[in-house]
């Protein structure tokens, strides 16, 4: 293909009949990728689609996905591989538009005829997994919706990151005084072989620190975490890491993000990475900007809708994983709860301590919320304990009374455990599965890690599933209704539109609808839906 755009154009038009095609199915390794790219030149992929890496995704989660290794697994055949071409990665490392056609051929053509022999045998075990709705009903359809929002791309403003990294560069300098000042002595902070110097020979905050083989001390996250309560320092060590990594990743970083020629930023939204079936996003990860901190607030501040005609909708889904978990488990009492549209964190806090629900205390309702999500993600009374800053008896209480509560939560997990270590898997309400090897290990940290994950992957997973057939349902009637206002991001449980002012009353009937009806429980399903002038003031 040519280099210059116009001359390429013309090249991609004679394809284009055969890729608007609404009647040929078009089976691809990654298919997003390639619509992405023909999209770039006006071309609308059309028709059913089969892509190999999805099919193996919703087949086996937790391997690889890529086409080098699923043609040696389930074709024993060994392809060509791109580095033999182009060269191994680096500043060497040519294009492929560096490469006469002749040098091309031979691996465009092998990659067209692996993916096919592939699809054949894929469909098959799709089909005797019984995992084709699935596949063909939640996972394809999502595709064009992730290229339509990867296209539209965000705008950002630059002038607020600017400032933003000002503010934070300025806090990180009264950090590190104020940590100096505590040590009694200057080091560098982002050095952990000098951190753990300063905290265990100096300060001397525990009597026996971990350390590495190499006998360097371990001052991860975790570690530091548990040692919170010893001292200010670590708490101080702690902020000046996560502000620093904030800046790095998102502050400094986003601006240099900006594709030159849509002025936003595009970021990859990944449908073949995570085990539990969420969508994950890279360049940005937008997936892991903090939501309460002064700084995840900034930075969502500075996600802004494409012009004044324009505003932000967010529509949030309202503690979906609990939901899940009183359909999943049946429990009467956690169905009433959010049928009578109680707070559901105060509600529990009634049960467990035994009060009216007028009565409960918020410290009472934050310890309630913290054993909500915890059960769901299976926390132990040492894990709840470190949590909520309690004794460990008072965790193990706290757990006991919850189950107390809700009888049928503890009979839905002891229950899900089982069942996977009959079957080796677990599946969401979709069907999605969740292999665990590990959960009849004779190794008891890798066991627990197997039996959590039974409990939680068809909770998060359905979630997931969930959220997949809302945004299908959402880019259908907005093509349907000829609604101009665009979906711009996803993230955990929001969806995030750039709303045309004029449409806002359609626009917000068609998300929360969609959202709220993309799945039928015992417990109904609420979106909650917020409008401003940017992420931070619609969230």
């Amino acid at each position: 293909v040519p280099t210059k755009r116009e001359e390429a154009s013309k090249f991609v038009n004679e394809f284009r009949p055969l890729f608007e095609n609404e009647k040929s199915m078009k089976v691809g390794q990654n298919i997003k990728y390639d619509m992405i790219i023909l999209q770039n030149y006006g071309v609308q992929v059309k028709g059913k689609l089969f892509d190999t890496m999805l099919a193996h995704y919703v087949l086996q989660p937790e391997l690889r996905h890529n086409m080098d290794y699923l043609a040696e697994i389930y074709l024993h055949y060994q392809t060509i591989h791109i580095d033999e071409l182009i060269g191994a990665r680096g500043k060497n490392q040519k294009t492929m538009r560096d490469l006469p056609p002749e040098d091309v051929y031979r691996y465009a053509c092998e990659d067209a005829d692996v993916t096919l022999k592939l699809k054949n045998v894929l469909e098959k075990e799709l089909k005797k997994q019984g995992a084709e709705h699935l596949f063909y009903e939640i996972e394809m359809p999502l595709v064009p919706v992730l290229v339509n929002i990867e296209s539209n791309g965000v705008l950002l403003d630059t002038e607020a990151l600017k400032q933003s990294s000002q503010h934070f560069t300025v806090r990180l300098q009264e950090i590190e005084k104020e940590i100096y000042e505590m040590a009694g002595e200057t080091f560098n902070i982002s050095s952990a072989k000098q951190v753990g110097e300063v905290l265990f020979d100096k300060l001397k905050i525990v009597e026996k620190a971990k350390k590495t083989k190499t006998g360097q001390y371990v001052t991860s996250e975790e570690v530091l975490q548990s040692y919170r309560s010893k001292h200010d320092i670590i708490g101080k060590i702690l902020e000046y890491r996560g502000l620093k990594k904030l800046l790095s990743t998102y502050i400094d970083a986003l601006p240099q993000l900006i594709n030159p020629r849509t002025g936003r930023i595009h970021t990859s939204f990944n449908q073949a990475v995570t085990a539990t079936g969420r969508l994950s996003s890279s360049n940005p990860n937008l997936q892991n900007i903090p939501v309460r901190d002064e700084m995840g607030r900034r930075i969502r501040k500075a996600f802004i809708p494409s012009d004044d005609d324009h505003l932000l909708l967010s529509a949030d889904y309202s503690q979906v994983e609990l939901r899940l978990m009183a359909h999943l488990s049946g429990d009467e009492s956690l169905i009433a709860a959010f049928e009578h549209g109680e707070d559901i964190h105060a509600a529990t806090a009634a049960r467990l301590f035994g009060k009216p629900l007028a009565e409960v205390t918020p410290e009472e309702r934050r310890r309630a919320k913290t054993a909500n999500f915890g059960i769901i993600y299976g926390i132990s009374p040492f894990g709840l304990s470190q949590r909520l800053e309690i004794p460990r008896k008072e965790a193990k209480e706290i757990i006991d009374g919850y189950f107390r509560s809700y009888p049928k939560v503890k009979e839905y997990m002891d229950r899900v455990v089982e069942k996977a270590r009959e079957e080796g898997f677990v599946a969401t309400i979709f069907g999605r599965r969740r292999y665990l090897n590990d959960i009849a290990s004779h190794n008891a940290v890798a066991r627990g890690l197997a039996e959590r994950n039974a409990v939680n992957a068809p909770i998060q997973g359905s979630a997931a599933d969930i959220m997949k057939i809302a945004m299908i349902d959402v880019h259908r009637r907005f093509a349907a209704e000829g609604i101009r206002s665009q979906v711009i991001l996803q993230v955990h449980d929001e969806l995030v539109v750039d709303m045309l002012r004029e449409e806002q009353e359609q626009v917000v009937r068609i998300v929360t609808e969609s959202m709220e009806s993309a799945a039928r429980l015992k417990v109904r399903l609420v979106a909650d839906a917020g409008v401003g002038r940017n992420w931070l003031e619609a969230h």
